[in-house]
């Protein structure tokens, strides 16, 4: 795996027609294989940076790479961008718009021209890999919210991109329907995908997430995810609060219960099997863990 990253922003610069600045020198980046969350109160510029990194938007000032290559922004350049990078909306309305699921999910990859055989494949692959094969034949409007997600998904995915950006993705998902969505989200990654997900959770971003990535008024606060979201200051500054893993850790180390060496519980499970082991100092830990 390369340092270099495989999708960044530098120097980037977008206002709206007739608008203020909405994003002024901001530099970004995704690292190949990793997970990132991105994090911002509304209006900081989550939705206008993630239309910029798909090809969506141009911006006025700076440059878009992808694997060190410079994007252009003619038919051929954005062709090359978008089976690299593709972005999934947060309302899935927006995005679905064929008869049945599977004939949605082809869409991508019959605009690339593709034999009709691998097109096939490609969909079949997508349907498995989001856990809706059943649902190939299904009418999109008949589809339940979380089933229209993970339709949605699944038509990105088709496409094969090395770098899949998600806007909101468990929003308005139930307690499973997000747990089983972030399995997926997870098998993707370890097959090689690059996952960037926009989301107002923090306590999500530490759980999920590698990096993590901070838009705020002075620009994007980024580095690893328990280190940035454990930044009181950027957190403050971003209009975020501390996660709870992060509080729950500074509380168990301030009584000796966690070594400052070990990392703290990103999840409730963790939690609890932290309570209940029978180890219950850090120098017992730190012993038992050497």
């Amino acid at each position: 795996m390369s340092d270099s990253p495989l999708l960044s922003l530098r120097g980037a610069s977008f206002a709206y027609e007739d608008g203020p600045p909405v994003l002024s020198g901001l530099d970004f980046e995704a690292r190949e294989g990793r997970a990132l969350a991105l994090l911002g109160r509304n209006g900081s510029g989550k939705t206008t940076l993630m239309r910029l990194l798909s090809g969506g938007l141009r911006p006025r000032e700076g440059r878009l790479t992808v694997a060190g290559t410079p994007v252009t922004y003619d038919r051929k350049g954005l062709t090359r961008l978008r089976t690299t990078v593709q972005l999934v909306v947060q309302d899935p309305d927006d995005q679905l718009f064929a008869a049945s699921v599977a004939q949605d999910v082809s869409f991508g990859p019959l605009n690339l021209g593709l034999p009709d055989g691998q097109v096939r494949h490609r969909v079949a692959e997508a349907l498995a890999a989001l856990d809706i094969t059943a649902l190939a034949d299904r009418p999109t409007h008949q589809l339940s919210y979380g089933q229209r997600k993970r339709t949605a998904i699944a038509g990105a995915v088709a496409m094969r991109p090395r770098v899949l950006i998600l806007d909101e993705p468990t929003a308005g998902l139930d307690p499973d329907g997000q747990e089983r969505l972030l399995v997926t989200l997870g098998a993707l990654r370890a097959s090689g995908t690059t996952v960037v997900m926009a989301t107002h959770d923090v306590d999500l971003a530490l759980r999920w997430a590698d990096d993590c990535a901070i838009l705020t008024p002075a620009g994007v606060r980024s580095g690893p995810a328990d280190a940035v979201l454990a930044r009181t200051d950027v957190l403050r500054e971003a209009g975020l609060r501390l996660p709870w893993g992060i509080a729950g850790a500074r509380l168990l180390r301030s009584h000796g219960l966690l070594d400052a060496t070990v990392p703290g519980p990103r999840t409730a499970e963790e939690l609890a099997a932290f309570v209940a082991s029978p180890v219950s100092t850090a120098s017992e830990r730190a012993a038992t863990d050497g």
